[in-house]
């Protein structure tokens, strides 16, 4: 998810009595500024909301007795258990779940610790501060491998990729499950960053995850911010669906665009799917903000989990473990 967004939001709803030519004139001043700040991924100043205290009224399991999560953070990972994901872990942990951070490169031996595998937003160390193209694989080809086939015995594996240049970072991996990654920003119809997947769009589609098995677990609409789009293989399902008119921009650097970036239709696309493979699971969703709590500028606008549309999004996140974890078949 990108800042600029956020800011351009806020700007219009603090801004109803000024007149239409000075609004957007102000707006784009303001998303150019901004623009400028994000491409470079340190200036963006998204850090996770140390105020957000997730609430859980029937925990799945109790404390400290859950599946053994791990969060990956041996891959330049842009989310991590001690930073932007922290809200993440530690909804996990209200839950039961037992969460701790993946530091190795993934091997045959260390893996057998983990029961369910999450990586969220790899680069390969030659994009650290660089979001430009060429965007290199996260993961060596032997580690790789190696999670495919630890999928394969009965592995549970989320991947969560941004926006470019994480898929392409994550592209590989995602390729050897049968997901193709388009490495670019996907924008909902109209050109909207704050995406609403939903039940009467048809965008927020009927699966265990989605409905699950009681009533407190049904989830009416979950919010992306920007991220990605991809392509699923016929043994997948999506959850998570771009309504039609949506559309992909894929730039040669983060957050540039121009008349002549690339522009793909990603109507009926993905960003948010899961499939069984052989004895294992696996769920890629494309987009990270979503399912974790931050806030950004001196403004503290809040988005994600922790934000009044995204508020959805925590029992969400529970569902998608559960699935993982086998609790929702």
């Amino acid at each position: 998810m990108f800042y600029y967004s956020f800011i351009k939001m806020a700007i219009q709803d603090i801004s109803p009595r000024k007149k239409k030519g000075n609004i957007k004139l102000f707006t784009l001043l303001m998303t150019m500024l901004v623009f400028n700040a994000c491409s470079n991924p340190k200036l963006t100043n998204q850090v996770h909301d140390p105020d957000f205290i997730p609430e859980i009224e029937y925990p799945e399991y109790p404390p400290d007795t859950g599946p053994k999560v791990f969060i990956d953070e041996a891959h330049n990972n842009f989310h991590t258990m001690g930073g932007r994901y922290k809200p993440f872990a530690d909804l996990l942990r209200k839950d039961g779940f037992r969460v701790f951070p993946f530091k190795d490169k993934f091997t045959q031996a260390n893996l057998k610790a983990v029961d369910i595998l999450v990586i969220a937003n790899p680069v390969h160390k030659s994009n650290v501060g660089n979001w430009s193209l060429p965007t290199p694989s996260a993961f060596t080809d032997s580690e790789i491998e190696i999670v495919n086939n630890w999928v394969k015995e009965g592995g549970k594996l989320w991947l969560i990729a941004d926006h470019m240049p994480i898929p392409g970072a994550a592209k590989k991996l995602a390729l050897s499950f049968g997901f193709k990654l388009e490495n670019g920003f996907a924008y909902g119809p109209g050109g909207n960053s704050r995406i609403k997947f939903s039940r009467e769009k048809a965008t927020l589609n009927n699966h265990i995850i989605s409905n699950g098995t009681k009533e407190y677990e049904f989830v009416k609409s979950v919010y992306t911010y920007t991220g990605h789009a991809f392509q699923i293989p016929p043994e997948a399902q999506s959850i998570l669906q771009f309504a039609s008119g949506s559309y992909s921009l894929n730039p040669q650097t983060a957050h540039k665009f121009d008349k002549d970036t690339p522009r793909l239709d990603v109507s009926n696309w993905s960003q948010g799917a899961v499939r069984n493979y052989a004895k294992g699971r696996v769920a890629v969703f494309g987009e990270a903000g979503g399912f974790t709590a931050q806030v950004s500028g001196k403004q503290r606008i809040k988005w994600g989990m922790n934000s009044v549309e995204g508020s959805a999004n925590s029992r969400f996140v529970l569902n998608v473990m559960h699935w993982l974890s086998g609790d929702l078949l």
